[in-house]
């Protein structure tokens, strides 16, 4: 059995000393995977389906995982899970790709649609249409991660004659999609979900996370197929 420890960028441990003391009592204790968990804002006052006061402290989970890759060598790092239709694909991949490099090729991405409608009206995502969204953003990632000359038009992202580097030293970046609502299930996300939780990562084991194969040059922000295989 392989254990992660979770929410390493919550609570005593989203303050530097804490979360660089655990990172590294993790790793030595023979811990697999760190996860960072994410909520940009919380409902204030606490109402159902928030699971959290908001006078919790959340770090970033990329920030908090890139500190905890600073402070220790081998264990893996994931987040559990960010949100992804809160985010822009662009600038996420960009900070995937980073986080990527500068840890070694120790990331793991977790991903969800979200399901506090509050964080979505205070970020200026849709809510309704986080579904869709969710999918074209991880399609228009792996553009960004994997193409030779990235380009994708979709309804929410759209993008041609550019690219970033560096690309992920993983090819590919090993990819969880997480959720427990309705919109993680539907369309392509569905085919791709490896677990539930609220901010918790799968409990498949992490060597074996599926993982997408680098997609084919040329996105259109059509639908496309995307092969499985163990990280």
């Amino acid at each position: 059995m392989l254990l992660g420890l979770v929410h390493v960028n919550m609570g005593s441990m989203s303050r530097p000393d804490g979360l660089a003391a655990a990172a590294r009592t993790a790793e030595a204790a023979g811990f697999d995977s760190l996860w960072a968990g994410e909520h940009i804002v919380l409902p204030d006052p606490q109402r159902p389906p928030s699971p959290m006061s908001p006078h919790d402290p959340v770090l970033d989970p990329l920030l908090a995982l890139t500190w905890a890759a600073a402070h220790t060598t081998t264990i893996r790092l994931a987040t559990g899970i960010v949100i992804l239709p809160q985010r822009n694909p662009v600038v996420l991949a960009k900070q995937v790709a980073t986080l990527d490099v500068l840890s070694g090729g120790r990331l793991m991405l977790g991903v969800g649609a979200g399901y506090l409608e509050a964080e979505f009206r205070a970020v200026g995502a849709s809510f309704a249409q986080r579904g869709a969204v969710t999918d074209e953003h991880l399609d228009a990632m792996q553009t960004l991660w994997y193409d030779e000359h990235p380009e994708y038009h979709g309804r929410f992202a759209d993008f041609a004659a550019i690219d970033a580097r560096p690309r992920p030293l993983q090819r590919p970046i090993p990819l969880v999609v997480a959720g427990h609502s309705a919109p993680a299930y539907r369309g392509r996300s569905r085919g791709r979900t490896a677990g539930t939780g609220t901010g918790s990562p799968p409990m498949t084991s992490p060597p074996r996370l599926p993982a997408f194969a680098p997609p084919p040059t040329g996105s259109t922000g059509q639908p496309r197929s995307a092969s499985w295989r163990s990280a």
